[in-house]
């Protein structure tokens, strides 16, 4: 780094630089109604030069910014984040979660272990709840023995490839950039082929509704019906319902990933979960609503400190829209900034006892909770502000589902070499996962 450059323009505005994190959250408060978050530029490719034909001037809310990204989300987040949508897909997605388990008991082997490829399914349980929330249907995924050429074989592979070849794309040498590489036309075509798909069973929700069939058995319309009703336009539904399934197959199924295991080898709090849910659940096989769900207190506060100390998304960034000076530096507009929350999660000045896995730091006094210091800060799996995850809260929807379903009736264990967690894409355990999976007695 010569004088004159990226050193002189990030100069200490007074003093040392300080580790304040009261800086990074002023960055945050201070981002003004469109915040310009780094992006995947392999996306914003696609989306603005090689299918502009079809994203045109709102190309959705992922790897989009500005003036564009703000009237796409304002257009379509009231009914993603309104809470009598998301209590509608309650059922649905514990029909989901039945098929799942269902299938997870065929896969066991003579040691009532999963398989070593274990990962798979749970992306699978993934990509079918996504479908069934952001295209009203179920898309196949959980069938056993599926053919090579059926479509939700093709979907599992798509979905598989398609954020993970963003990691290879963006963080090795990107000569995609200047030439079609093998890598970047597999993409376009995982890409073209999900674009397909979304607009299939779009134009198949509009003919149910032209024809007086809802796309639910649910009362209420759904999310698909209630875009297609307030815009009219099936273009705009696919790219949200694309969106939606973008963002949400790999982050949820590596979330799962990672807090089955840290059930697994959690005996301890595993007992409280499964007595909380017990609790809530005397007979297990009564149909799940959204207020059972509100009294699993424990299980929520598990999730929660399994992101704090092993946060899936490995932080989240702002490119600057204006000079600003933090920690005593003074930086300058368009730098691009992260906040670690892999770090920030797991550091004392920011949380108490911040070494100890410890769910009741996250309840509340009159619950049992830790009374210990916690940054709000300090741990945003879903981000903050104006670009928070718009699909947060079927993610949360999905997974405490998943995790009551599973431990009110089966015991989780993993008898082999521990696993070491690693930075990929994001933030998982990097092995197979063999869980022994035991049902347990009514």
């Amino acid at each position: 780094m010569t004088k004159g450059g990226a050193q002189d323009r990030l100069k200490p505005e007074f003093g040392s630089a300080t580790n304040s994190y009261e800086k990074h959250t002023m960055c945050y408060r201070h981002e003004g109604p469109t915040p310009f978050r780094p992006s995947m530029p392999c996306l914003v490719k696609y989306k603005s030069i090689v299918r502009k034909d079809f994203f045109g001037d709102l190309p959705g809310v992922v790897g989009v910014h500005g003036e564009p990204w703000r009237e796409f989300r304002s257009r379509v987040q009231k009914p993603v984040l309104q809470l009598s949508t998301v209590k509608r897909y309650v059922t649905p997605l514990e029909e989901v979660t039945k098929d799942f388990l269902e299938r997870c008991e065929q896969l066991l082997d003579d040691k009532s272990e999963l398989p070593h490829d274990f990962d798979n399914e749970i992306h699978k349980w993934s990509l079918e709840c996504i479908g069934r929330v952001a295209l009203d249907t179920r898309l196949g995924c959980l069938e056993p023995n599926l053919a090579p050429d059926s479509e939700p074989q093709l979907i599992i592979n798509a979905a598989k490839h398609a954020l993970r070849n963003v990691a290879i794309l963006e963080l090795k040498m990107p000569f995609w950039r200047y030439f079609p590489t093998p890598l970047w036309t597999k993409y376009v075509n995982n890409m073209n082929f999900f674009v397909e798909i979304c607009m299939k069973y779009i134009q198949n929700a509009t003919e149910r509704m032209k024809s007086g069939g809802g796309g639910s058995v649910m009362e209420e319309p759904s999310l698909l019906e209630r875009v297609l009703k307030a815009e009219n336009n099936e273009k705009l539904a696919c790219i949200m319902a694309l969106d939606l399934i973008l963002v949400g197959i790999d982050t949820i199924s590596m979330a799962v990933c990672s807090i089955l295991y840290q059930i697994a080898t959690r005996p301890v709090e595993q007992e409280k979960l499964h007595e909380e849910i017990r609790r809530v659940f005397p007979d297990p096989s009564e149909p799940i609503t959204y207020q059972h769900l509100d009294k699993l207190i424990y299980l929520k506060a598990f999730i929660k400190e399994v992101f704090r100390v092993y946060s899936t998304v490995i932080g989240n960034g702002r490119t600057l829209q204006e000079d600003a000076v933090i920690c005593g530096y003074r930086i300058p507009r368009g730098v691009q900034m992260v906040f670690p929350t892999i770090v920030t999660g797991n550091m004392e000045e920011y949380v108490s006892d911040s070494n100890a896995f410890r769910p009741d730091r996250w309840l509340k006094a009159n619950q049992g909770g830790f009374e210990g210091k916690l940054h709000p800060f300090a741990s945003l799996p879903y981000g903050y502000g104006a670009r928070m995850c718009l699909g947060r809260r079927f993610a949360d929807l999905e997974m405490q589902i998943l995790l009551a379903k599973l431990l009110r009736s089966y015991k989780l264990e993993y008898h082999h070499k521990p696993l070491k967690y690693a930075v990929t894409f994001m933030y998982a355990p990097d092995g197979e996962l063999k869980f022994k999976m035991t049902k347990r007695n009514s």
